[in-house]
C-alpha cells in the first residue's frame, strides 16, 4: 500500500518535470502538432512512458516481480511504433500490425484461451487507436486516461493482481502529472507515442483482470470500462463512412468537436466527456466486484448508443459545392 501511494506520487511529480524539460527539445526537432493555430510540443508522451516505465520496472525487476515485465516490454515496443509515427508519420496498416502483434505475444492465452484470446487481440488494437483519436483535444487523452486507468486498477486491487493494480495507479499518477501541462490551453501533448501506449496498456491490462471470466460478462465489463472511448471511435468510423470519407482521415468529426459545435468550451466538453467516461468506468468496476448485475451494464450500453446518435446529428463536415464549369473557368483580366 505504501509503495503504491510512493510510486504513484513520483510518477505524477517526474512526469510533470519531464514533460516541462522536454518541450524545448521537442520543438528544435520538430516533435510538434498543430492546434488551433498554434504548434503544441509532443514532450508528454515520452514523458508518460520513461517515467512510467522506470518507476513499474524498478518494482518489477528489484524485487520478486509481479508477471507483467511482458506488458511493459510490449507497451514500450508500441510507445517506439507511436514515436516513429510521431517523426516520420506512419502509414495505420504498419500501426495496426505492430500494435496487433505486440497484443498478441502477452494475452493470456491460457486462461482465455485461443479463440478468445485472439478476440481480446482485436479488441486491444481497436481501444489503442481509439484513445490515440483523444488525443485531438487539450485534455482529454489525459482526462479519461487517468479514470480509466484507476477504474482497471480497483478491478485488479478486488481481484488482488498487485502487478497490474501497481502499474495501472502509476500510469493514472502519470497521466496526471501530464495533464498539469495539456489542460486548456495545451503546453505539450501526448502524440502516439504517448497515447498509443496508454491505451495499449489499459486494454490488456482489462484482460488479464478478466481472464477466466465468462465471454458475455467480460464484454460487458470491458465495454463498460472503455464506453467513452469506444462511443467516440465507432461514432467517428459510421460517420466518415457515411460521409464518403475515408476512415484513416482526420476531421473534426469526434465527440468534443461535435460539443464545441453545440457552445460548449474546450475544457467544458472535456468535463463533460470526462464525466461520462467516469460514469461508465463506475459501473464497470461495480459489475466485476459483483455488486450489480448485468442491466447496469446495459444501460450504460444504450446511453452510450443514444448520447451518440445524438450527436451524430450534430453537422461537422463542410458541404460540397457542385460548381458549373463556365463558373468555375478563371476570369481573364484585360490589360488596358
Amino acid at each position: 500500500m505504501l509503495y503504491g501511494i510512493t510510486a504513484a506520487a513520483t510518477a505524477l511529480l517526474f512526469t510533470a518535470l519531464l514533460a516541462a524539460v522536454l518541450r524545448t527539445p521537442a520543438r528544435r526537432l520538430r516533435l510538434v502538432e498543430r492546434r488551433r493555430q498554434r504548434e503544441v510540443p509532443l514532450s508528454g508522451g515520452v514523458a508518460v512512458v520513461v517515467v512510467t516505465g522506470s518507476v513499474v520496472g524498478v518494482k518489477e525487476w528489484g524485487s520478486a516481480g509481479s508477471g507483467i515485465g511482458g506488458l511493459l516490454v510490449a507497451g514500450g515496443v508500441v510507445a517506439l511504433l507511436g514515436l516513429v509515427d510521431d517523426v516520420w508519420r506512419l502509414r495505420p496498416r504498419v500501426l495496426v500490425a505492430g500494435t496487433g502483434v505486440a497484443a498478441a505475444c502477452v494475452v493470456p492465452y491460457g486462461e482465455t484461451g485461443v479463440g478468445t484470446g485472439l478476440l481480446a487481440v482485436v479488441w486491444v488494437v481497436g481501444v489503442t487507436f481509439a484513445f490515440r483519436g483523444l488525443d485531438h483535444a487539450d485534455g482529454l487523452a489525459g482526462t479519461v486516461g487517468v479514470v480509466t486507468a484507476f477504474g482497471v486498477a480497483a478491478c485488479a486491487a478486488i481481484d488482488v493482481l498487485d502487478g497490474v493494480a501497481v502499474l495501472m495507479s502509476v500510469l493514472a499518477a502519470a497521466l496526471t502529472g501530464f495533464l498539469l501541462h495539456n489542460w486548456h490551453p495545451a503546453r505539450v501533448a501526448l502524440g502516439s507515442c504517448g497515447s498509443m501506449p496508454a491505451g495499449f496498456v489499459i486494454a490488456l491490462g482489462l484482460v488479464h483482470v478478466r481472464a477466466g471470466f465468462g465471454l458475455g460478462e467480460s464484454a460487458g465489463v470491458l465495454f463498460a470500462l472503455t464506453a467513452l472511448v469506444s462511443a467516440d471511435a465507432v461514432l467517428v468510423l459510421l460517420a466518415r463512412r457515411l460521409g464518403g470519407r475515408s476512415v484513416v482521415r482526420s476531421g473534426p468529426d469526434h465527440l468534443a468537436h461535435r460539443l464545441r459545435r453545440l457552445g460548449l468550451t474546450v475544457p467544458g466538453a472535456t468535463l463533460l466527456l470526462g464525466s461520462g467516461a467516469f460514469s461508465g468506468v463506475l459501473v464497470g468496476v461495480l459489475a466485476h466486484a459483483g455488486w450489480v448485475g448485468a442491466d447496469a451494464l446495459w444501460w450504460v450500453a444504450g446511453v452510450a448508443l443514444v448520447v451518440a446518435f445524438a450527436l451524430s446529428r450534430v453537422p461537422v463536415y463542410a458541404a460540397r459545392r457542385t460548381v458549373s464549369p463556365q463558373v468555375s473557368a478563371p476570369l481573364r483580366v484585360r490589360n488596358g
